[in-house]
């Protein structure tokens, strides 16, 4: 082994002898290169061989290779690069070749390969590293992608890219990105040979040997990948993908009036192909004219896309009268709703527009329970709020099982100062069953603190503590502590802690709560704190190492507390605690005796 990393060594005294020859380095620096390099080899040339010793060893050469493009940028010297640069990268690449050829599953090994052949326009490497690559990883379609493009865009080989393309779908016939990325090479080759048909001919020059086929140049290749991958993948998203790749080439109409053809035949049922040839309806048709055009004529414009927009999705529900096809005719409402314009004719148009389509999916019962929310919040925010009381009263009525929707037409009669909240509330816990109420309760306990007495307030919060799932009741527990302290002060919030202390399930923030109170007084008792404490570690003693810290700190720096209580504590949390608790505990303590916790 020390003769192989002699010998490694030794090729490199003809790079570092030019880099201290040209001034790039200097000899103390030569020095602690070949230190740090002896020491680099020594640790990949071990039986155990560990992945980041390669890694810090490429690393360690790539900065080298950017400190020496800085110096030479310094002192302006561009020469003997093939003596220097290239002997490092030359070892970069077999170190990399070593770790790939180790750990041939580490992906990321692989990218950092592609970069740095990249970075270095190493063509005919990276060739290589693709081919070995691949052929290993040969179950992931972005590295056939990602070679493809390369060999497309920086090769310019549409023939090495195609032939990348064609072996990947062999691995993977139904991946819709593949055929996707092989729709678009087709037609970037297509727009290539077209530019370069297009110059030869403004230049008169004889095509003679170029051969320029009109399927090619037309996109018939792409119109065959696509043929062949609509047999294979369903789906409007992908021939939404696709069609929007075609869009991008001039020259391809007829290509996408077929992809349109194809997506209106095949997918006449699905929300998503209505949704994009309702929208499509915007950009046809915008103003050819040359003549300047007013504010009032863009307006005017503007609403008529919009209208031939809703009359495509109006034919839409009546086809496919369904609340994800509403849902799409909604958002996109809401979506020219929200947008910016300086007209208020336009603005009051859009809201009028979307009222009325949430109107007509409410009355034809098909309205998602997830837009009911964006429906009052416009209705409120246009100060229509008799509509928006009726229309939370019809929503929980259609959804009356949901918390979500009660808890929403509550808000809207809080919001509105309106009478029957109570009445409300209770309403809906004769149709709600106790788990998923906590957050009705809560807004409950929360507007009565505002609006009832104190005692109404009160067996509120006593009837919640029954009403709500066990898991829920702990949260309303932890609420009735702190408003009994707010509203009451130590005396109240003593008395509410002992009348629950028993009533489990409890939280250790409900105990932490009396603990933070107990301290605030100042008559603070440690006998009340150790009770606290006594009581919670009853509950959670065997899970919060920490708790137990906080109970001796108490002990110690409390003027009533007994620093030989500690011991027993100690002792106690030891026995207690279960798993890595108790290691994290021994820990923490030992630094908290030396004082450094």
């Amino acid at each position: 082994m020390a003769e192989r990393i002699e010998q490694r060594l030794e090729d490199r005294i003809p790079e570092l002898e030019q880099l201290e020859r040209v001034g790039l380095f200097t000899p103390k620096e030569i020095r602690a290169v070949l230190r740090k390099a002896s020491a680099l080899e020594y640790k990949i040339q071990r039986r155990a061989l560990r992945k980041e010793d390669f890694v810090n060893y490429i690393q360690y050469e790539i900065n080298l290779l950017e400190l020496i493009k800085k110096r030479r940028a310094r002192i302006g010297y561009s020469f003997k690069k093939e003596e220097i640069e290239s002997s490092i990268v030359h070892r970069v690449h077999s170190l990399f070749k070593r770790a790939t050829g180790k750990w041939k599953e580490d992906v990321q090994l692989w990218l950092s390969h592609v970069a740095f052949c990249k970075q270095w326009n190493a063509k005919h490497q990276l060739s290589k590293v693709f081919s070995t690559m691949l052929a290993i990883h040969s179950n992931k379609p972005a590295l056939w992608i990602m070679a493809a493009k390369w060999e497309m865009e920086t090769r310019l080989s549409s023939e090495s890219a195609r032939h990348l393309f064609l072996r990947a779908l062999r691995f993977h016939p139904e991946c819709p990105k593949l055929y996707q990325e092989y729709f678009r090479m087709e037609l970037m080759n297509a727009e290539k040979q077209r530019k370069e048909k297009k110059e030869f001919e403004q230049a008169k020059m004889d095509l003679g040997e170029f051969n320029y086929s009109e399927e090619i140049l037309n996109g018939e290749l792409a119109r065959i990948i696509y043929r062949d991958a609509a047999q294979k993948i369903k789906g409007v998203e992908f021939h939404l993908a696709v069609l929007s790749i075609a869009k991008l080439f001039d020259f391809t109409q007829d290509l996408q009036k077929e992809i349109l053809e194809s997506l209106q035949t095949e997918y006449a049922d699905d929300p998503l192909m209505w949704d994009y040839m309702a929208r499509r309806e915007l950009d046809l048709g915008s103003l050819k004219s040359t003549e300047p055009t007013t504010k009032q004529m863009k307006v005017s414009e503007m609403t008529q896309r919009e209208e031939r927009c809703c009359a495509v999705f109006e034919e839409a529900v009546t086809a496919i009268p369904t609340e994800d096809m509403w849902k799409c005719y909604i958002t996109f409402c809401l979506e020219r709703c929200n947008r910016k314009t300086n007209s208020e004719e336009l603005k009051q148009k859009r809201l009028e527009r979307t009222l009325s389509v949430f109107s007509k999916a409410h009355e034809s019962s098909l309205l998602p329970e997830s837009l009911y929310k964006q429906w009052l919040q416009l209705l409120l925010e246009s100060n229509l709020s008799e509509k928006a009381t009726e229309v939370a009263e019809a929503a929980t009525k259609r959804f009356s099982l949901s918390a979500e929707m009660w808890q929403m037409r509550l808000q809207v009669l809080i919001q509105l100062k309106n009478d029957n909240v109570t009445q409300c509330f209770e309403e809906a816990f004769k149709h709600l069953k106790s788990k998923g109420t906590l957050p009705l309760w809560a807004l409950w306990v929360e507007w009565s603190e505002g609006t009832n007495s104190k005692q109404d307030t009160e067996a509120l919060y006593q009837r919640s503590l029954n009403a709500t799932a066990p898991a829920e009741s702990v949260t309303m527990k932890e609420k009735y502590l702190d408003w009994a302290y707010r509203t009451g002060g130590y005396k109240k919030v003593k008395r509410v802690f002992t009348s629950l202390h028993e009533n489990r399930p409890l939280s250790l923030d409900f105990f932490r709560k009396m603990i933070q109170i107990e301290k605030e007084q100042e008559s603070c008792k440690m006998l009340h704190l150790r009770e606290y404490y006594e009581r919670a570690l009853r509950e959670f003693g065997s899970t919060d190492s920490d708790f137990w810290l906080d109970y001796i700190k108490e002990e110690l720096s409390h003027p009533q507390g007994k620093p030989e209580n500690c011991g027993s504590i100690h002792w106690r949390a030891v026995k207690m605690l279960q798993g890595d608790q108790v290691e994290d505990f021994i820990s923490k303590y030992t630094l908290l005796q030396t004082g450094h916790l």
